[in-house]
């Protein structure tokens, strides 16, 4: 080596140099197009959860059937709560308990209607 010259990891011919370029080029290219889904799909979350619905304060679950009968009365949002639920206002949660209609034990809907269990 003489002196002035630099130590490089890079091929010391063009042809090699070229074929180095156009991988990079491509990898770039790669990353790029990821990082552009990627932002899409959070654009896309993003829209849904402002497009979403606001959560009920309350929520009545029904069963199955034609008669579709109420089972559980939950606080809105409550984790528990299955699929066959519909938002209600606050003077119906509070009716369904007195009818019978069992308040849900993890979200105490109960409680936070003010109703104690006797």
């Amino acid at each position: 080596m003489t002196k002035g010259q630099a130590v490089t990891d890079l091929p010391p011919d063009v042809d090699r140099l070229r074929v180095l370029e156009m991988w990079l080029q491509l990898s770039l290219q790669r990353v790029t197009d990821r990082i552009a889904a990627l932002e899409r799909r959070e654009a896309e979350r993003r829209r849904g959860v402002a497009a979403a619905p606001p959560v009920p304060d309350w929520m009545i679950e029904t069963g199955i059937g034609a008669d579709r009968p109420r089972l559980y009365v939950h606080i809105g949002g409550c984790h528990m709560a299955g699929r066959r639920v519909r938002g209600i206002t606050r003077a119906e949660p509070a009716g369904a308990v007195a009818e019978g209609v069992e308040a849900c034990t993890h979200c105490r809907a109960d409680s936070a209607l003010g109703i104690l269990d006797g």
